[in-house]
């Protein structure tokens, strides 16, 4: 809590899992989702300025961070982004908010495709951070995006393939992995990597992050698929962000492969950074989120 100043912790127990939450500020709600292999501490260097202005509720995923770990079962659906999104509705609901802004970054901006689909009536207004939607990706695999996103088809073998892998050394796994750039570790807080590596040391943490990715070449596809061939599309206002220097940037064009899943983007930018927005670019994330969420 050393990071949330003024801010309350709590663990709402949704339906499908328990899950770390902490909110504070004034104004109305916004909830922060982070992505892999994050908690809630990701949101450290952003969300005490947007409290200023917002309610602003950040959560540690299921399987992530310290929120429970339920059973994946046998088609992984227990991780599916889905799933996930139905637990970040039931803790809003349970903090009182029934309506609510939300922003998600890497796999919470995939959970947040998801919750717009599954509950437009909750979101209404939405920014997705650094992600081009799965189902563009897993319809479109390049050697290119294989190679710099290697772990997506890693993390997805049997288990306990690469449960055992990464946990034979999961500090130094989760350093290398989050060393992409040039600019190695420098961005990160060392207490804020600290908290990172803890939560990763743990082998249900590591199997559930697996069970994540399973779950996204699998049910996750096949709803996406089903919800494509419908014409099915993101209809509140979206922000799309990116860092101009990472995978997404670098590789895609954000804005036109979105125009295929969203009906009203208000707003596409790159910032000056790489796929570590909050991380990173704090202050630039922070502005951006701020002006599109108050306009």
């Amino acid at each position: 809590m050393a990071f949330f100043e003024g801010f309350t912790r709590t663990e709402i127990a949704a339906k499908g899992a328990r899950i770390v939450t902490v909110h504070g500020g004034k104004g109305p709600p916004l909830l922060l989702m982070h992505g892999n292999p994050f908690t809630h501490v990701n949101w450290h260097k952003v969300a005490p300025s947007l409290a200023r202005d917002f309610t602003v509720v950040c959560t540690d995923l299921r399987g992530y961070g310290d929120s429970g770990k339920p059973p994946g079962g046998e088609d992984h659906s227990g991780y599916s982004f889905r799933a996930m999104a139905q637990d970040q509705v039931e803790v809003m609901a349970a903090l009182g908010f029934d309506k609510f802004y939300a922003a998600g970054h890497d796999r919470g901006g995939r959970v947040l495709h998801r919750m717009c689909l599954d509950h437009a009536d909750k979101v209404t207004r939405a920014a997705i951070l650094d992600i081009i939607p799965q189902h563009h990706l897993l319809n479109n695999v390049t050697r290119q995006w294989g190679t710099f996103s290697w772990h997506w088809f890693f993390n997805i073998q049997p288990e306990p393939l690469p449960e055992k892998m990464m946990g034979a050394d999961p500090d130094w796994f989760i350093q290398r992995k989050l060393a992409k750039t040039k600019q190695g570790l420098s961005f990160f807080d060392p207490a804020a990597l600290a908290e990172y590596m803890r939560c990763f040391r743990n082998p249900e943490t590591i199997h559930a992050i697996c069970e994540d990715y399973r779950a996204t070449f699998g049910v996750d596809l096949e709803m996406d698929t089903k919800d494509f061939d419908a014409g099915r599309k993101i209809t509140v206002p979206l922000l799309l962000l990116w860092g101009a220097s990472g995978g997404v940037g670098r590789n895609h064009k954000p804005a036109e492969i979105w125009a295929k899943y969203a009906s009203d983007i208000r707003g596409a930018q790159a910032l000056p950074c790489g796929h570590y927005l909050s991380e990173e670019a704090p202050k630039e994330t922070a502005e951006a989120l701020r002006a599109f969420f108050i306009s």
